[in-house]
């Protein structure tokens, strides 16, 4: 490998370490500094303007906004359920309650998720209701137009079970209750077998004129969720609105806009997490006002929520009745759930509430071939290892080429140390009988890096696939790792728990210190993969040759595990073929060689 090669292979390496450090050390802390300056800024806004925007769904003002509530604050999450009559959700996915004050969605357990890969701790939590340490729920209603006096439903109104007992997914609901002015309001709720809820709201009128209502649904999130942080992964408000596409927006965003407005044919609006996240879903050619909304009226400080209201309203007409219906997600990301309902329902682009990035063409058939060989192998451990021998197997032409481009290089060396020598004086020259040189001998130098670039899009989509799918979240492998979504458990510094001590609670350090045997392994991999060519004749490249395995160990020892697995098993195989491929070519590798003199004290140069 010459100059050229070397420094192009070093470009790359640098490219990533400039990447990951960027992220690590510079662009997470300043977004955590944005986000404190941000919510400080938010709370200081004049109540005033938070009570008059708070539940307003409307984005062009024409209708009245619903009213708020929500006042009482609870020791904890079960004295606020207790203090409601509600109506219990069960299926197979979910668990939870539907409070008939309001008729909100606000209890809901995950059945198939833990908060951890142990079986018997909690099932996820994703909402809860006002007046718990942390709020998130659901709701729909109605709003009249600007100045009427019609009585509504709002979050204090006590609705009356009307049918049915518990919702099921066999077993809807309905929900009643009566103005007094001659409207009476229904609600049947419906649940599939995952995470999709069906509301249809019914308004029969008994006066003896017509009624015009707008109907809405609401997120509210009443607190600031922790998130990743991370520039790979979006976590927020999201939803598409027609012409506007893919909204993604921060919880400072939020908090520094206070609200934004959105036009929209369809689409939906919610709020995701990594793993989790809730949508609400008008039909899909109804014209809607849609608002994302902060305000600092709630316990917490933090009001947020995603809501959207018809532009068009639903005429009651005297003595007869009209309805509405609408959708609601609340669930995992599971990936062929998710595809089902934009297929079934015909939601527009539901597919992208899962973050697959601008490289969605790469990380989605990774996903797809990593699912189906896990169908096989009963382990996605063993199907990310699967999927780089067949990237390997996919790109052996290519990596043929380029070995044996390396290869012809070697074998050309003596004649590039003669032009070195013979032009030592004059670079421009030594360059061009380079050039000469490669030409004769049909020597392309920069073929040699293809093995490590075509690795970058491969590594970034695994690192996508395990960073943001919940098929991911707590799956095993062998022994110790019993999530490949996070980082290796054991670390070197308390001697892989032999020591009782945390290393990671360490103060600044901590998070360094937790290196485990994974990256251990993919660092001796990665050492001796370079050794399989002598060590650079430049000091400095040397020395970066050298350390680089170091840095990356460290670096790596915070990824996830099923990536730093792939990474230690693609230099594996990269070592054999590269072995294999040289020594046809009539190139000797002497890679015991090469590692014992590196383990030699260099002579010192003569004074």
């Amino acid at each position: 490998m010459n100059e050229n090669n070397r420094n192009m292979i070093l470009a790359v390496v640098l490219s990533m370490l400039v990447l990951f450090g960027w992220q690590f050390f510079i662009a997470g802390p300043q977004l955590e500094q944005a986000q404190r300056q941000a919510q400080v800024a938010a709370e200081q806004q004049q109540a005033a303007q938070d009570s008059a925007d708070l539940a307003a769904p409307a984005a062009d003002g024409s209708v009245a906004a619903p009213a708020a509530g929500d006042a009482t604050v609870f020791e904890n999450r079960e004295a606020a359920l207790g203090a409601s009559t509600r109506v219990a959700i069960e299926t197979d996915s979910l668990s939870g309650s539907i409070n008939l004050a309001g008729a909100r969605i606000d209890d809901l357990h995950l059945n198939h998720y833990n908060e951890t890969p142990d079986a018997d701790s909690p099932t996820i939590t994703l909402l809860s209701p006002a007046g718990s340490p942390l709020p998130y729920y659901l709701e729909h209603g109605w709003v009249a137009s600007a100045g009427a006096t019609v009585a509504l439903p709002d979050s204090q109104t006590v609705w009356e079970l009307t049918q049915g007992t518990t919702l099921t997914a066999e077993t809807p609901i309905t929900l009643s209750w009566d103005n007094g002015q001659g409207l009476v309001f229904s609600r049947t709720i419906s649940v599939d077998d995952n995470y999709m809820f069906s509301v249809e709201q019914t308004v029969e009128n008994q006066g003896a004129g017509d009624v015009a209502l707008f109907p809405y649904s609401r997120i509210s999130r009443l607190y600031t969720p922790e998130t990743q942080n991370f520039f790979i992964l979006h976590e927020g408000p999201i939803g598409v609105l027609g012409e506007n596409n893919l909204v993604e927006r921060s919880y400072g965003d939020i908090q520094e806009d206070g609200q934004i407005d959105f036009a929209s044919t369809g689409g939906w609006l919610g709020f995701t997490d990594k793993y989790w996240a809730t949508a609400i879903i008008p039909p899909q050619d109804e014209t809607i006002n849609a608002r994302y909304f902060h305000g600092t009226s709630a316990p917490s400080g933090n009001d947020y929520r995603a809501n959207y209201v018809a532009q068009s309203p639903v005429v009651v007409p005297a003595g007869g009745t009209a309805s509405h219906e609408s959708l609601a997600f609340a669930g995992a990301k599971v990936e062929s759930i998710i595809d089902s309902y934009e297929q079934g329902y015909g939601i527009d682009r539901f597919e992208l509430i899962i973050d697959w990035g601008w490289f969605h063409f790469i990380t989605k058939p990774m996903f797809y071939l990593i699912r189906l060989l896990y169908e096989f192998l009963g382990n996605f451990g063993l199907a990310i290892l699967a999927v780089t021998v067949i990237i390997k197997a996919i790109f052996f032409p290519l990596a043929n080429k380029s070995y044996a481009s390396m290869a012809n290089m070697r074998r050309v060396q003596p004649k590039m140390k003669e032009i070195q020598e013979k032009h030592k004086e004059d670079r421009a020259a030594q360059q061009q009988a380079m050039m000469e040189l490669y030409k004769t001998e049909k020597i392309n130098p920069l073929s040699g890096c293809w093995p490590i670039l075509i690795q970058i899009p491969v590594f970034f989509a695994l690192y996508k696939v395990l960073f943001v799918t919940i098929e991911m979240r707590h799956a095993p492998f062998f022994g110790w790792i019993q999530d490949l979504a996070a980082p290796d458990p054991t670390t070197i510094f308390n001697l892989f728990g032999l020591l009782p001590y945390d290393p990671s609670s360490v103060p600044v350090i901590g998070s360094f210190l937790m290196l485990g045997i994974w990256p251990l392994i993919m660092g001796i991999t990665m050492w001796v993969q370079m050794r399989l060519n002598p060590p650079p004749a430049d000091p400095t490249q040397a020395m970066i040759f050298n350390w680089m395995p170091v840095i990356f160990t460290f670096m790596l020892a915070t990824f996830p595990a099923g990536l730093v697995i792939y990474w230690a098993w693609n230099n594996f195989l990269s070592v054999v073929q590269q072995w294999f491929i040289m020594r046809r070519h009539g190139v000797t590798v002497d890679l015991l060689g090469n590692i014992k003199n590196s383990f030699k004290r260099k002579p010192k140069a003569a004074e």
